[in-house]
């Protein structure tokens, strides 16, 4: 415990150059006293480092100084070796990068574990392309991904659902999300970071100007609350329908939202559909335009009973259709 402590101390410090006792104790779960304690360790092993005191004191650690470690364990390696599968380093244009530094990595562990490792390539592959989907990455990814790195602005025309505009934005990172890239950026004078999707960036110009990233801004959590409170604003209304075993399981692949409000909403019901079973379910719905496009998904399986809206719009595509169709009959 204490060396996997004292290494994470050193880790913490090799990137940061010093930090506070209490900020250390939190990192490895210990108290202040206990970090002091380590720090005298570490001094005594010959390593550069030392507490000052006061406001703007810290442990401190001396600016360059490195250490040399090539502990790695087989799961530690595992690890970062899957994390370097091809796929997104290689749209990054940092294929070449991740194959370099595999040998070094499996150098570093001992004999009887490089052969586990070696396996992390022959047993698991990272695919985050969808189906029926181009694996082709946007023409302007390797350079918001230089924006990011050096932090600094890009001028881009960008086609949003509303319209399309030139804008100036200050890139905080890249997300890939089901085989597409997007960007989170800040605008001039608005302190929320959006979300763009790089596919409908049309045309991006790296600029000289860099500016200075929310030295608090954590894009995995920043990530995750943007995209909840996205789901939660697409979903207006909730519709009520009856559906069969086969339309049940087609309804449910429509999204994870509707798939779980059908599994908790779901009662068996009466009449049957077409002299089968079925049951009464309420899930939520963008639209009524969007949602009749989608309960035409569900065919005969399927009978919404609300809102009454929704009922119209699918009568109405019925008769459409077989107006279309009719004369083939």
């Amino acid at each position: 415990m204490r060396a996997s402590r004292l290494l994470t101390i050193l880790m913490h410090l090799q990137e940061r150059g010093r930090a506070s006792a209490p900020v250390l104790a939190a990192k490895t779960a210990v108290s202040v006293r206990t970090i002091y304690r380590d720090v005298d360790h570490l001094s005594a092993a010959g390593v550069p480092i030392w507490a000052e005191p006061g406001r703007q004191g810290g442990i401190c650690l001396r600016p360059g100084w490195r250490t040399q470690l090539t502990g790695l364990t087989a799961i530690e390696a595992r690890v970062v070796l899957l994390a370097g599968l091809p796929g997104p380093a290689a749209e990054l244009g940092l294929g070449p990068a991740v194959a370099a530094a595999q040998p070094k990595l499996l150098a570093a562990l001992p004999d009887e574990a490089q052969a586990e490792a070696r396996r992390i390539g022959q047993r698991f592959h990272l695919d985050t392309v969808d189906w029926y989907r181009g694996a082709e990455p946007p023409r302007c990814l390797h350079d918001v991904a230089e924006a990011v790195w050096s932090s600094r602005r890009v001028a881009m025309r960008y086609e949003s659902w509303k319209k399309t505009s030139d804008r100036t934005v200050e890139p905080l990172g890249l997300v890939l999300k089901a085989g597409t890239w997007y960007m989170a950026a800040r605008s001039p004078g608005r302190a929320d970071p959006g979300v763009f999707r790089l596919s409908s960036v049309h045309r991006l110009q790296l600029l000289d100007d860099s500016f200075a990233p929310p030295p608090d801004f954590d894009l995995a959590a920043w990530w995750r609350a943007s995209t909840a409170r996205f789901e939660a604003g697409l979903y207006t209304a909730k519709a009520r329908l009856r559906v069969t075993e086969t339309g049940f399981n087609r309804l449910v692949t429509f999204s994870p939202t509707v798939a779980e409000a059908a599994h908790e909403t779901a009662l068996p019901c009466w009449p049957e559909i077409g002299g089968r079973g079925c049951v009464e379910v309420e899930v939520p719905i963008e639209s009524v335009a969007h949602a009749s496009h989608q309960m035409l998904r569900l065919g005969t399986e399927a009978e919404v009973l609300s809102p009454p809206e929704l009922r119209t719009a699918l009568y109405q595509a019925a008769q459409q259709l077989a107006a279309r169709y009719g004369d083939s009959a």
